[in-house]
């Protein structure tokens, strides 16, 4: 349930479960986002890193049209997810002091969201492209279906089953 104190604005309005002012709420909220994307960042930056050197390796003219078709996907799945997971930095400094922070909470969770799923198509295309180098289409196939199924399951119908009831905002 939520009072307003007297004479406040709606900053000032506070969240009983956790005794804060909606300002707190989001600079909490916007805190925890931007942890979050600190630890997600360092992985898909060495991984981008990784993929940008794979065509100087000395077997790459060996690779099949399939193989250079899944390395191109997974390069720009990876690099639009680097992208969009630094996004809510980039708009955190453009609108500092601007008064706006339920947007840019919002926005950066949107972002943020958009490069969770673009990096787990990345990390879906790395498996599937090792497969191939290394296996038959049957166990690329197999690999890259249950890769996938492992982050829909695990980042996608698990949060979003689960029952938070009245346990906070996240």
């Amino acid at each position: 349930m939520r009072e307003e104190m007297t004479g406040s604005s709606r900053d000032a309005v506070r969240d009983d479960r956790r005794d804060e002012t909606e300002a707190e709420r989001l600079d909490r909220n916007l805190l925890e986002l931007l942890n979050e994307l600190r630890v997600a960042l360092p992985g898909v930056q060495v991984l981008f890193a990784f993929l940008l050197a794979v065509p100087f390796q000395q077997r790459w003219d060996q690779v099949t049209e399939f193989q250079k078709d899944v390395y191109f996907f997974t390069l720009c799945c990876v690099l639009v997810s680097t992208v969009l997971l630094v996004a809510p930095t980039a708009y955190h400094r453009l609108n500092f002091r601007a008064r706006r922070k339920k947007e840019l909470v919002r926005a950066s969770n949107q972002l943020a969201i958009a490069g969770l799923a673009t990096l787990a198509l990345g990390l879906v295309g790395v498996m599937v492209l090792i497969t191939d180098v290394l296996f038959s289409t049957t166990m690329t196939i197999v690999v890259g279906i249950l890769t996938a199924l492992l982050f829909i399951l695990l980042w996608a119908v698990i949060p979003l089953r689960h029952d938070f009831g009245d346990e906070g905002d996240g």
